[in-house]
């Protein structure tokens, strides 16, 4: 018989392993400057204050807003981070309220 090349699941599963496995043994260590480094303390000082500040606040868009500022936080060490527009936006998110849907029917 020979080998067909498909691998078994647990054959898949030791190959996966030995692959995370070399790749946090030739992970180099990312090296921040001290401005780099005040600047991230600043934004997540930020939004730690505005998921605090929302804690009693109520409706959809605050929801989404702590969700996003959850999600920054969870992904601080990404390399794609959002620029000072953006997060000021992320910041404000849970306090302003979309504008409200007007229909035009008035009958």
């Amino acid at each position: 018989m020979a080998p067909s090349g498909k691998l078994t699941p647990l054959q898949e599963q030791e190959a996966q392993r030995l692959a995370r496995a070399k790749a946090k043994a030739n992970k180099t260590p990312v090296n921040r400057t001290e401005e780099e480094k005040a600047l991230r303390k600043e934004r997540v000082g930020k939004a730690k204050d505005a998921l605090a500040r929302s804690v009693g606040m109520r409706g959809d868009h605050v929801v989404t807003g702590r969700a996003a500022l959850k999600n920054y936080l969870r992904q601080l060490n990404e390399l794609n981070q959002p620029d000072d527009a953006r997060f000021e936006m992320l910041i404000e998110a849970p306090f302003k309220a979309p504008p409200k849907k007007r229909t035009e029917n008035r009958y």
